[in-house]
């Protein structure tokens, strides 16, 4: 059976109206809210680092343009001078699109692959999610408050050598879909942002030792076909370890549980 279209997908100025309308309340926000939003930059690096992580840029994504992917690494080197060196003090919130800013072609951004109503299609600064997801993992390993994040409804391409658990990320669609965080603690933080040959790196930095750390799992994790259609779930974990006992676990959460629509065969499911 033929999927149903959505209004917005039948109507497209039905849909770029609502967008519209959506940023501007979101422009109403950044002026009126309380917020205290993060803007310091600094080239110094404060003195310890909590977390590191890399993520690969050219992936293998099904049969997708590989000038999208190319074009993919162009955007996020754009996007991440932005945030590169962001200091986010006592009490600030850091939002990923008020620091990025909207990527337009004026601005050097190319045709990139994003996920819209359930497909891959090429955009505008298509691709910088890459940036939003590490943070996101970053952030994950710290204290901070996440207070705004939105993740992908669909799972479009089976996994080629993913090392994070699925759902894990943190997508943004300026500016109505922000991901954001805040500092609810008494010390200063800093995400660092470069790039290696082959990988986006990132750090999360702060300005004096804790003396705990955290490790994030993934559980239940499983593949399922329902009415004939494949989903997958699973469970993402947090432990809290003291790092002066031996690792000692002093708190566990779970921080999400995802279920998703998969938009390809999974060599290994459950039916229901």
């Amino acid at each position: 059976m033929k999927k149903r279209k959505l209004l917005s997908q039948r109507h497209p100025f039905l849909y770029f109206l609502a967008v519209n309308a959506r940023r501007l309340k979101r422009r109403f926000e950044w002026i009126f809210d309380d917020k205290k939003y993060a803007e310091t930059k600094a080239v110094d690096k404060l003195e310890f680092r909590i977390k590191k992580h890399q993520s690969v840029l050219l992936k293998k994504l099904g049969d997708n343009n590989e000038q999208l992917q190319i074009n993919k690494v162009t955007n996020l080197k754009i996007a991440s001078t932005k945030i590169n060196g962001i200091i986010v003090k006592p009490g600030e919130t850091f939002s990923f699109c008020k620091l990025v800013g909207l990527p337009t072609k004026k601005k050097g951004y190319l045709l990139g692959m994003e996920l819209s109503f359930g497909e891959a299609k090429a955009g505008i600064g298509g691709g910088i999610c890459q940036i939003s997801n590490l943070i996101h993992w970053l952030v994950m390993h710290s204290p901070l408050t996440v207070t705004e994040r939105h993740h992908h409804s669909f799972d479009p391409f089976p996994d080629d050598g993913r090392v994070l658990p699925f759902g894990s990320g943190a997508t943004v669609f300026y500016n109505y879909l922000d991901y954001q965080f805040t500092n609810n603690t008494e010390h200063s933080f800093q995400i660092n942002l470069w790039f290696s040959d082959k990988c986006l790196e990132g750090e999360l930095r702060i300005n004096t030792l804790l003396d705990y750390a955290y490790h994030v799992v993934e559980k239940e994790h499983q593949f399922l076909k329902i009415d004939g259609q494949f989903y997958r779930k699973n469970e993402i974990w947090r432990d809290k370890l003291l790092k002066f006992e031996g690792g000692k676990v002093v708190a566990t959460e779970l921080l999400t549980k995802n279920f998703a629509r998969v938009t390809y065969t999974p060599e290994r499911y459950v039916e229901q």
